[in-house]
């Protein structure tokens, strides 16, 4: 819900902050999925929310583009449109019941920086774009940042084929052409997005973890996003047996094996922790086969899926050979297979430190403490980061964590958020 706070001074003067709260408003009632929202990516949902970020951008008379991935871009034109470009955006996507502002808002933010510059006939030196981006969330397509790296041509032409959503059985080809997208652009790695022409890249989100809530501050400028390895497919084979029958020492137990791995993984977590390394871990998937296993059958098989994340690369190399070595050790002690499978990795991204302390020096200026701080989870704004843009991102306070129904701004730590954003556009497209 979107909590409005009971002095609106905030909004004197700035009608695009009370266009902004419409706007969300309409986007949760006409995509609710109670007790959430759902926006699958290439679905419904996320159309929705790309149509009405579309309607107000032509209500502000801004240029309007979309790419072969159906990323949408929002563009008030600078008066030399030859120079570099500065972008900000975020996605519009969600998880199944989520939350309705974890990406949305950053859409959002941007929009209402631009009616702003609008209303003060503002005449940018270079063009100002928001960008409207495609399939952020992991949940439906297991690919990260599928807009993103589609728009940049980076986007392995196998994922086409070879992804699919998890609620529909389609590929994300097939979920493409069905929009009529241009997926052959994609194949042959077509950029969209040329990162020499792209001033800078500002990411406006929602924080999704506790920090600025237990600091009762508004905003945050972060300067780096943790890097991460997943594992998809990990899986115990040990072997089915009769629960009253099979003696301990006979036993290959698959459950047990792989409750074993986990807390070998959680201890791993502590003792690092304990050495103030940065490094979080996620057990998000963990199940034997229902149609198989029953409460007399030892289990022969356990599937499961794995995070971790670090700010530092050399933790999240160092834990991957940890965890390799523990489940070698398990496989011999207890007579079953521990698979880890396939995994991916999203390397560290580095906020631009040119644009971390512009955003704080504009912050500053505004009387808006503004910390610095790093974030938990990935975000687009990584890719731009990667593909050699300068990029910043600035968090809002967020009650309730995120990908739930209970994510809760506030009206006017947004409309701080955007006081923010607001002041760096002005240097940086003046």
């Amino acid at each position: 819900m979107l909590r409005e706070s009971s002095d609106q001074s905030f909004a004197a003067g700035r009608p695009e902050i009370w266009r902004a709260e419409g706007f969300l408003a309409e986007l949760r009632r006409r995509t609710v999925d109670l007790p959430g929202v759902t926006r699958a990516s290439y679905g419904e949902g996320e159309q929705v929310a790309h149509d009405m970020a579309r309607a107000w951008a032509q209500e502000l008379d801004l240029a309007v583009e979309t790419d072969f991935a159906g990323n949408l871009y929002m563009t008030l034109p600078g008066r030399d449109r030859s120079l570099p470009r500065v972008m900000m955006g975020s996605h519009m996507d969600s998880v199944p019941h989520g939350g309705n502002y974890d990406g949305a808002a950053g859409v959002v933010a941007g929009l209402t920086a631009l009616q702003r510059m609008r209303r003060l006939g503002a005449k940018p030196r270079r063009d100002v774009t928001v960008m409207a981006i495609r399939a952020e969330e992991l949940s439906w397509f297991p690919a990260p940042y599928i807009g993103s790296r589609a728009a940049f041509g980076i986007l392995p032409a196998q994922v086409l084929d070879e992804v699919v959503r998890f609620d529909t059985g389609q590929s994300l080809g097939a979920h493409l052409a069905r929009l009529g997208y241009d997926s052959e652009s994609i194949r042959g790695g077509k950029r969209y997005l040329d990162p020499r022409g792209i001033h800078a890249y500002i990411e406006v989100h929602i924080e999704q973890g506790p920090q600025l809530v237990q600091s009762k501050q508004r905003c945050a400028v972060v300067t780096r996003i943790r890097g991460n390895y997943r594992y998809k497919h990990c899986r115990v084979l040990g072997e089915y047996a009769h629960a009253g029958a099979m003696p301990r020492a006979d036993r290959r137990d698959a459950l047990f094996a792989a409750v074993e791995f986990v807390r070998a993984l959680d201890a791993m977590w502590l003792r690092r922790e304990q050495a103030s390394e940065d490094l979080v871990c996620t057990v998000g998937q963990f199940y034997t086969d229902a149609a198989v296993h029953t409460i007399t059958k030892i289990p022969g098989e356990v599937r499961f899926t794995m995070d971790f994340r670090s700010d530092d690369e050399a933790v999240l190399a160092a834990c991957h050979a940890e965890l390799e070595a523990h489940a070698a050790r398990i496989s011999r002690e207890r007579g079953v297979n521990v698979e880890l499978g396939e995994r991916t990795h999203a390397p560290v991204a580095v906020m631009d430190e040119a644009l971390v302390a512009l955003a704080q020096r504009c912050a500053q200026r505004l009387a808006i403490d503004a910390p610095r701080m790093a974030s938990g989870a990935g975000h687009d704004c990584a890719i731009f980061a990667k593909q050699g843009v300068p990029s910043v991102m600035i968090f809002i306070r967020n009650f309730h964590s995120s990908h739930n129904p209970k994510e809760e701004m506030v009206l006017e730590d947004f409309a701080e958020a955007t006081r923010v954003l607001d002041a760096m556009l002005d240097e940086l497209a003046a």
